[in-house]
């Protein structure tokens, strides 16, 4: 007796050796993107390490991106305009679209998080904004600006705990 099976239920059982990733450093925090927009998808996932103590992004929005973070493994302190939390492995939180947030990891062991936005700002928003961190010295907050300008960013004041 035969068995046909269809592309999906082929591919859904066929095991799989994920290819390498490039990761991206933008000071200490590394991203690896999994999935980047494209083939009709918006939306673009990756995978963030966030450093004990180390430099992040300051507070920003996107005004035209949502973006959901799900916490692997550490602590990652994350806030939404005027909401902060402290997400372990298996907590999220969502950003809506131009609701300002940041990040950051108090604790004292590595953050491993999931980051989906839609749609996808990009790998190389992170390329750039590596290139300016991670020249050497105070980064060109000019050139920080153009950048998260040209993808969409928009910086934001920190976020208030309630």
């Amino acid at each position: 007796m035969y068995r046909f099976f269809t592309y999906r239920e082929f591919a859904m059982n066929e095991a799989i050796t994920p290819v390498a990733q490039d990761v991206i450093r933008v000071g200490k925090l590394e991203i690896r993107y999994l999935n980047e927009s494209g083939n009709g998808c918006q939306m673009g996932c990756f995978e963030m390490r966030v450093p004990p103590g180390s430099n992040v992004p300051p507070p920003h929005s996107h005004p035209a991106n949502e973006e959901i973070v799900y916490v692997l493994e550490g602590t990652l302190r994350y806030s939404v305009d005027s909401e902060t939390r402290d997400l372990g492995p298996g907590d999220s939180m969502a950003t809506p679209c131009g609701a300002v947030h940041g990040f950051s990891n108090m604790g004292d062991v590595m953050v491993r998080a999931l980051v989906i936005n839609s749609p996808d700002i990009g790998a190389q928003f992170f390329r750039e904004v590596g290139t300016i961190i991670n020249a050497g010295g105070p980064p060109d907050k000019v050139k920080l600006m153009a950048t998260m300008q040209k993808f969409g960013l928009v910086p934001g004041m920190p976020p208030t705990a309630k």
